[in-house]
């Protein structure tokens, strides 16, 4: 029985996913993954199905575009699944199957995609674009073939989303952002992006798909943070600093590649003094 739909980076118990490279046979069968659409007859694992196929990804985006199939935004505003203590201003845009809790407010110029979730007491100031799709594409024959995003964006309570912040719905899991995470002006947020509790995103941040970010992380502004990553909780990444691998906890980091900061000052340091020294001789 199949209950649910997702790439492999996200596939829980139920899931149909694909494969369709051999460098990922072994991740995909051994995966969480009920069902696997895949393009070559191998062994089946116990428990699982195989489903072969000689394009498991055009199975798979169709099998997203017909369960959760695009909708048209009409331009009216459904308020049955809006708290009724919550302030949507004029000129906000909110799309169908969006459910908005109590005690939020909504700045004009707004917009919030369809299946978006928003908890109690969230802020999303003006201009602030949620639930967009993901920027994801799979090179084919020399042309890129755009999956399509049937995922969701959930916001958590008591987070605050600046003016002008983009976050993008997951291609087929969720993108969410902590209970208590506040994001500052023009903060991008990939798909499927996780956000801890009680995180900290300055300026022009931006995460890019399916990172995993942990409790209490603060990012200054700049900030830029790769693909598929891991960052643990109450890291803090100092500002304009480039994030290319997983980082560990309770640690400050700085500079591109970041590095532990404490690290990254004394190889300056001695870069400055190697340049005074040759300078001098």
């Amino acid at each position: 029985m199949a209950t649910g739909l997702n790439e492999i980076h996200k596939v829980e118990d139920g899931d149909i996913t694909f494969v369709d490279n051999e460098k990922y046979y072994s991740k995909s069968l051994n995966s969480d993954a009920t069902i696997i659409i895949i393009d070559k007859e191998v062994q089946c694992p116990q428990g699982k199905a195989l489903l072969l196929h000689e394009n498991p990804f055009e199975i798979f985006n169709d099998l997203a575009k017909k369960h959760r199939p695009f909708k048209r935004y009409d331009g009216n505003i459904r308020f049955n699944n809006i708290g009724d203590s919550s302030i949507i201003e004029p000129g906000v845009h909110i799309a169908e199957d969006v459910t908005i809790g109590e005690g939020c407010y909504i700045q004009a110029g707004a917009y919030i995609g369809n299946h978006t979730i928003i908890g109690n007491n969230v802020t999303v100031q003006a201009g602030a674009i949620i639930g967009t799709d993901a920027f994801y594409f799979k090179k084919e024959e020399g042309k890129y073939t755009k999956w399509h995003s049937s995922g969701r964006v959930i916001i958590e309570d008591n987070v605050s989303i600046g003016a002008g912040c983009t976050i993008n719905k997951g291609v087929s899991g969720d993108t969410i952002i902590g209970n208590g995470t506040k994001l500052d002006c023009q903060v991008h947020i990939g798909h499927g992006v996780v956000i801890g509790k009680n995180c900290l995103l300055a300026a022009q941040v931006g995460i890019g798909g399916k990172t995993v970010v942990g409790n209490n992380v603060v990012m200054y502004g700049q900030v830029g943070v790769a693909q598929n990553l891991e960052i643990a909780d109450n890291v803090a990444i100092l500002a304009k600093s480039g994030v290319s691998k997983n980082l560990e906890a309770d640690k400050v980091y700085f500079g591109y590649p970041a590095q532990e900061a404490k690290q990254c000052y004394k190889e300056l340091a001695t870069l400055r003094q190697l340049v005074s020294q040759k300078l001098k001789a």
